[in-house]
């Protein structure tokens, strides 16, 4: 197996047990999308400076409107990607869409430890959201599908020459 097929690392229960937790999930995704991004804050509060709309905003995070519309986006973003994942063997998200992404992470000073605690938080939010479907095996399931987003993110945000 050669290194640029990694994605053959995410077997048919990996993804089975993504599909099942996000089909759970997905009628909540308003709600958990932001309940995701205050869970980042959360635990990096100084990650709120990376978002310029909320920089001179007194609105209380949790009823920040652009803030709700870019969590539920993200969230959505991930979680469809995680589900695409082995049947199109390789992150789904458009390349224009990766692109843009991945050029307003690096422009905002977005580094490792910020996916970290991200990823942290999103298996935090989805272990909260489906408590009676979560094990190891969906943890590790959902942290490859995520890691594997951010790899693809992050080949698109070197800054172009």
């Amino acid at each position: 197996m050669s290194t640029s097929e990694v994605i053959t690392g995410f077997t048919e229960e990996q993804e089975a047990l993504v599909v099942k937790s996000w089909t759970a999930m997905k009628k909540n995704s308003g709600e958990l999308g932001l309940k995701f991004f205050l869970k980042i804050f959360e635990i990096a509060p100084s990650a709120q400076k990376l978002f310029s709309f909320l920089k001179d905003s007194n609105v209380p995070l949790e009823r920040n409107p652009k803030l709700k519309s870019h969590a539920v986006t993200v969230f959505v973003m991930t979680c469809e990607s995680a589900v695409q994942l082995r049947k199109a063997g390789k992150v789904t998200v458009r390349e224009s869409t990766l692109k843009k992404t991945g050029g307003v992470h690096f422009k905002s000073g977005v580094v490792d430890e910020h996916y970290e605690v991200t990823k942290f938080a999103l298996l935090e939010i989805i272990k909260e959201a489906v408590p009676e479907m979560w094990s190891p095996e969906m943890k590790i399931a959902w942290g490859e599908a995520y890691d594997q987003l951010v790899a693809a993110i992050k080949s698109e945000s070197k800054p172009s020459s």
